[in-house]
């Protein structure tokens, strides 16, 4: 395992944003680490204020005005004349509500100290997702310990002290009203603005929350308290617990059910909970089966980055402020790589929902961008590390979420552009449904072909044809078919996509708007949905009709183009001028987040690509914000320059991380460090966090269906480590140990299927050894660092390399080894 799974700080949170973390998948809690009033927010997954839509009128007679204001250059208008034609026909975007996700409730607990603290500490240990808060008060030990059951959905916690005697008050409220962000700084929100009434009822060794919306619609939880040796009674709705050795408090939440049922059949639940452990703690008994379900997941993985064992000990405070001053430990980088594993354990699991914009955590009532989905990049980041970081089953959710919305997205394709097939819209909150909400975003066809590339690279990973057949291949399917009817053929034969847009950036001509013609990042996400749709048929052998018309499609795409700086062209059209000044990357998406363009596929458009990033540093650092430097440290890998994939999260860290780890969508102190946009405070993204474990993975192993990369984008710093349990598309767990000093390389080949691999190696081969050695390893034509692999399903080989390293991000030598196509 790690050297260390612990998250430690040394100072309590004031505000939400940085407690403690906590949760099944499910459900999440917040831990504040408070001494004398600790505070705890609860979060249930399905919770959100739900607003009724109204439904879209059809509009799609006026799309070919609108293409023949395109055609004609017509731009400034363009972008916003499918809002105005959904506004004369009385359906006003501006008005559809998003639905806030909102906190389920906050539970208190007070006591009195006895004497001034010492040794303060709150910690998690991420490899088994309990939290901790101890401090030493006049010579006596305290420790509150916490978890959300992932078997049990329960949250559970402990309080312990050393010496018998212990006294606290504990209760329930509803989260307080406190926003400060950027959505509400020009308004103060009153309860009356929370369609939302709140019930709470305290009685010995129970407390029942229940919440009620406008339209009936109930949620709540119910808190039982268990002090041996203690009095418990109940003093104006708050338990008094005393002389108590312990204090055991079990929380079970119910959501979209009627108090009236669901609160007898929770204490039922609760109290066979704690007399089916006997002589046993409760706690103990809950957590013992908790932690087996979460280490089945979070241990498949294991690094180590070469970190000092004195920064491995730091607190976060210390880790943060050293690199706040310029020296980013590793340490501090592993910790985050290893908690971007632990957060998204704990905010998707099968049968659930997908993770959002914040995960499963949240304190505030109007959180910004309603903590939703956005489809046009932040969804898809939260997930770009969970397959190669093996944990496949935290995407199930992602696929249920979005197959519900369905549906809608056949209405939205219809009404919007007459077409058969889907259309997501640029964000949406509750399950199953999919406003459309309006603005230039109306114009951005590609939503659903973006997210329809995790269930294809689903499929890549497990090799699961059963998914493949009912899940992939529908979804995709519809993906095509709306490309089948909205794509228009010109006089040369290609098709056209109009309106189409590149996220969010606007090209640099007169007028320009984001509405345009041809978007290199449009056609880039129809290409791939056309060539994994055709893979995936033909590897079932089904759907040769489609196959066929799907083909024909594919050759009818335009041709990316380079400009005369040598750089991939965002938009395919000869009167759209690339604009860099723009922190967005779509036109590089067939290098990243794609597959399409790689230094072994495509030399002439992989430096393209390399040379178009290049450009986008005019914008400079104050445009950039923690996501965007994520996907950039994406990007970087896969350019296979480690340094720079690596200095991008180093960037991250001294503006957008808070003391929790968590990251910020920006540099909330006005540092230069990314862009300001005058919000109040922080504002918290779990994006980034995801980003990040994906842009270590890329700098490690790198894959496509028969191809594998080991260390393609080592940083220099890291001259020395291990990664233990990569999955990778080729169907092959991959674990490595290197030392960069020795040019050593021990790699570890573990198939899930027979298959043949092409393995590119960190440098030339002076010397291989083979265990068994009767593998066959034969050179590849592409270079002296390649070699072709054969592999049998169930059979574990390891290669021990000697070699030079080869030196990162050389751009000559990566031109060198690729080939055109």
């Amino acid at each position: 395992m790690p050297k260390s799974t612990i998250l430690k700080c040394i100072t309590p949170a004031t505000r939400w944003e940085d407690a403690l973390p906590i949760g099944n998948g499910s459900i999440g809690a917040l831990v504040y680490g408070n001494i004398c009033h600790e505070t705890i927010i609860l979060n249930h997954e399905s919770l959100w204020i739900y607003h009724d839509k109204p439904e879209p009128p059809d509009i799609s007679a006026t799309v070919p005005e609108l293409r023949g204001m395109l055609a004609g250059d017509e731009w400034s208008f363009s972008d916003m004349f499918l809002d105005f034609m959904l506004r004369e026909k009385g359906y006003d975007a501006s008005q559809v509500h998003k639905d806030n996700y909102h906190p389920a409730f906050n539970i208190r607990i007070d006591v009195e100290p006895t004497a001034p603290f010492t040794g303060y500490c709150r910690e998690i240990d991420m490899a088994t997702g309990e939290a901790r808060v101890s401090w030493v008060e006049g010579g006596v030990r305290n420790t509150r310990r916490c978890f959300v059951s992932r078997d049990m959905d329960v949250f559970c916690m402990q309080m312990t002290r050393d010496f018998p005697g212990m006294s606290c008050k504990i209760f329930a409220e509803k989260t307080p009203l406190v926003e400060q962000n950027a959505h509400t700084k020009d308004k103060r929100y009153t309860w009356d603005d929370i369609p939302i009434s709140y019930d709470v009822l305290a009685k010995p060794a129970w407390f029942h929350v229940t919440g009620t919306y406008k339209n009936g619609d109930q949620f709540g939880g119910v808190g039982h308290v268990v002090a041996p040796g203690g009095d418990v009674s109940v003093i104006a709705g708050r338990m008094i617990i005393t002389g108590a050795r312990d204090v055991f408090l079990l929380v079970k939440l119910f959501t979209h059910e009627p108090a009236a049922s669901a609160i007898p059949r929770i204490e039922g639940e609760l109290t066979r909970l704690v007399s089916s452990s006997k002589e046993k703690s409760p706690y103990d008994v809950l957590l013992a089966d908790h932690v087996a379900l979460h280490q089945a997941l979070y241990n498949r993985l294991e690094i180590d980055l070469g970190t000092s064992p004195v920064d491995i000990e730091k607190p976060n405070e210390q880790l943060l402020l050293d690199a706040y001053n310029g020296e980013v430990p590793t340490a501090l980088i592993e910790r985050m790589f290893l908690y971007g594993r632990y957060l998204l354990v704990c905010s998707s699991r099968p049968g659930g929902w997908p993770a959002n914009l914040q995960g499963v955590w949240n304190g505030y009532w109007a959180p910004p961008w309603s903590s939703d989905y956005h489809n046009d990049e932040n969804v898809q980041m939260n997930y770009w590390a969970a397959l190669p970081g093996n944990l496949a089953e935290t995407t199930l959710p992602y696929f249920d979420f979005y197959e519900a919305c369905l549906p809608e997205y056949r209405r939205n394709a219809r009404v919007l552009y007459g077409c058969e097939g889907i259309f997501a819209p640029i964000a949406q909150t509750v399950k199953g449904k999919a406003p459309l909400y309006g603005g230039p975003w109306l114009n951005w066809v590609s939503g659903a072909g973006w997210l329809g590339q995790l269930f294809y690279d689903y499929w890549r990973f497990t090799r699961d044809d059963k998914f493949l057949r009912e899940r992939a291949i529908p979804y995709l399917r519809e993906v095509a078919l709306f490309y089948e009817n909205f794509l228009v053929e010109s006089k040369d034969g290609k098709v056209v996509f109009s309106p189409s847009l590149s996220p969010e950036n606007v090209p640099s001509v007169k007028g320009g708007s984001l509405a345009t013609i041809n978007a290199t990042m449009d056609v880039a996400i129809a290409r791939e949905v056309l060539s994994t749709l055709i893979a995936g048929c033909e590897h079932l052998g089904i759907e040769s009709p489609g196959v066929a018309r799907w083909k024909a499609l594919l050759a009818k795409l335009p041709a990316y183009e380079i400009n005369a700086d040598g750089a991939i062209k965002e938009w395919i059209h000869p009167r759209l001028r690339d604009n860099y000044h723009h922190r967005h990357q779509s036109h590089v998406y067939p290098l990243f987040p794609g597959l399409e363009i790689t230094r072994w596929s495509n030399a002439r458009f992989y430096e393209a690509c390399h040379v178009a990033v290049e450009k986008r540093l005019v914008i400079g650092q104050e445009s950039q914000s923690g996501w965007s430097l994520a996907h950039m440290s994406n990007i970087w890998a896969r350019l296979h320059d480690g340094d720079r994939a690596l200095g991008c999260i180093e960037t991250i860290t001294r503006p957008c991380v808070g003391p929790n780890l968590f990251t910020y969508h920006n540099d909330w102190r006005h540092m230069g460090l990314t862009l300001y946009w005058d919000f109040i405070d922080k504002i918290f993204q779990i994006d980034a966090n995801f980003g990040i474990v994906a842009a270590v993975l890329e700098m490690l192993v790198f894959s496509r269906e028969t191809e594998i990369s080991i260390l393609p984008a080592l940083p220099a710093r890291w001259q020395k480590g291990h990664i233990r349990g990569v999955a990778t598309r080729a169907g092959v767990n991959v674990s490595i140990e290197w030392d960069a000093e020795r040019g050593h390389v021990s790699i570890e080949l573990a198939p899930g299927l027979d298959t043949t691999v092409t393995l590119e190696l960190p440098g030339q081969v002076s010397s291989m050894s083979l265990n068994p050695g009767t593998v066959s390893v034969l050179p590849s034509p592409i270079g002296d660092r390649f070699k072709i692999v054969s592999l049998h399903a169930g059979e574990v080989i390891t290669m021990q390399a000697s070699m030079v390293f080869a030196k990162q991000g050389n751009r000559d030598q990566c031109t060198a080894i690729g080939h055109d196509s």
